[in-house]
């Protein structure tokens, strides 16, 4: 029964070669995805190499063409021990956006809750709080923040700040300062996380809240233990949509020093330089992005853990049956042949 078992196994073990259905669907699939990896590569992978050599070079452009001088890490030694501009601006733009994000993405989420409810003129207020996102732009940013569209009338914003540039440091008490001064400009970044959160808002079965509310669970409950648990998938997403985004805005100060740098007219700076800086500031916001990533990331299940621990387990004990067996096969053939020649 053992050999059978074994032949058997040996059978199942064997690869199975895709028939003909199977890699049609794969061509299928590879033509349909082909237009993104090309794309990819085209506008993705080839500018991010081309800006990594112009980082490491000097880069004059004359009548006669680009003219590159390779200068290793020099542009990056520029930057971090010479230029006095770029680390102030990241320090500032670090920890604004550490103080931005969570304000952003909690009042999109009160927001979505809100427009979860069963209220009349629900698609009006939806399009009231996503407008923003289709008409507002770089340039309206930047004239509404300079009519002082972008902060609350009705605050008292100079009090806010002087409190807290009184009991902060300077260095953080800037950034919380700018927060309330442009609390309508930054909350109009919230469009499209409201829409995320009110999608996954809608995919929560209903009969969870009320078999809680059936057990006494008030609202409050209900949203600690269901509600937010449930779409924490969706809060690291809305974290990670918003910090692209504070990113990349016009109105962030790096950007206006990259693209500065970029037609600089002196001999230290230039596209090199500019490439350089660009660099730098992304990996900033790739560190920004982990740190969100660790305190949001979903983790695993305690029950999934102790299921994959008994399997080891059982695994483990299966190896050593087998090689008990093993040893005792061996030990038996050898007693055999002891006997053997003692007949």
């Amino acid at each position: 029964m053992s050999k059978k078992l074994s032949k058997e196994e040996k059978k199942n073990r064997k690869k199975v070669k895709p028939g003909r259905l199977a890699k049609r669907e794969a061509m299928v699939g590879i033509a349909f995805i082909s237009p993104w990896i090309i794309g990819a590569l085209m506008f993705l992978v080839y500018p991010l190499a081309m800006s990594f050599w112009y980082s490491l070079n000097n880069i004059r452009i004359t009548p006669l063409g680009q003219f590159f001088n390779y200068v290793g890490i020099g542009n990056f030694t520029q930057i971090l021990m010479v230029d006095t501009e770029f680390p102030l601006e990241l320090a500032d733009y670090v920890i604004s956006t550490i103080v931005s994000v969570p304000v952003i993405v909690v009042f999109a989420l009160m927001i979505a809750i809100m427009l979860n409810q069963d209220i009349k003129g629900r698609g009006v207020f939806r399009l009231i709080f996503f407008l923003p996102v289709i008409i507002v732009s770089g340039p309206i940013l930047g004239m509404l923040n300079a009519e002082g569209a972008g902060s609350v009338t009705a605050i008292d914003i100079q009090a806010i700040t002087n409190a807290v540039e009184e009991t902060l440091p300077k260095s953080i008490a800037e950034p919380i300062s700018d927060l309330f001064e442009n609390m309508i400009t930054i909350l109009w970044y919230s469009g499209v996380q409201i829409l995320i959160f009110l999608s996954s808002l809608q995919k929560i079965d209903r009969s969870m809240y009320e078999a809680a509310k059936i057990d006494g669970g008030s609202g409050w409950e209900c949203f600690w233990k269901i509600t937010l648990p449930t779409i924490k998938p969706m809060i690291l997403l809305n974290c990670v949509y918003t910090i692209v985004y504070i990113s990349n805005n016009d109105q962030n100060a790096i950007i206006e020093l990259i693209k500065n740098s970029m037609f600089s007219g002196t001999k230290e700076k230039g596209y090199g330089y500019a490439s350089a800086i660009a660099w730098l500031y992304s990996f900033v916001v790739l560190l920004i992005v982990g740190l969100f990533a660790l305190a949001f990331i979903a983790k695993k299940d305690v029950y999934a853990k102790q299921v994959k621990k008994a399997k080891k387990a059982h695994k483990k004990e299966l190896r050593e049956i087998k090689r008990v067996g093993r040893r005792s096969a061996r030990h038996a053939k050898k007693r055999e042949r002891e006997q053997a020649k003692q007949h």
